[in-house]
């Protein structure tokens, strides 16, 4: 089984939010696959907070800390990062998730 996480980045406003869920996020569509990282979905909510929200998931029996840190140091990040300003990501925030009995994505 996969393991699943949700990641939750919060952003220093909305117009970086936009940019990072419309123009930079959808980037790691093609970068993903390469460390073996699935993205199951994106979302926003309607708080004045700017956060985006990312359902990832890593293969199954996988150290996915560790596969996130080669994908933070890659090129590939970096490219996909090209021309927005990191800063603007004010914090991470990982929540591993176990599916529950009958989860369609088990």
């Amino acid at each position: 089984m996969r393991i699943y996480q949700l990641r939750v980045y919060t952003l220093s406003t909305a117009t970086a939010l936009e940019r990072y869920r419309n123009t930079h996020y959808p980037r790691h569509l093609a970068s993903f696959p390469k460390f073996g990282i699935g993205l199951h979905g994106l979302w926003t909510d309607d708080s004045d907070v700017p956060r985006l929200y990312a359902l990832l998931s890593f293969p199954p029996d996988s150290d996915s800390a560790a596969i996130t840190e080669r994908y933070l140091s890659s090129s590939e990040l970096r490219s996909d990062m090209q021309g927005f300003d990191t800063t603007a990501i004010l914090d991470v925030t990982t929540t591993q998730l176990i599916p529950a009995p009958g989860s369609p994505l088990l």
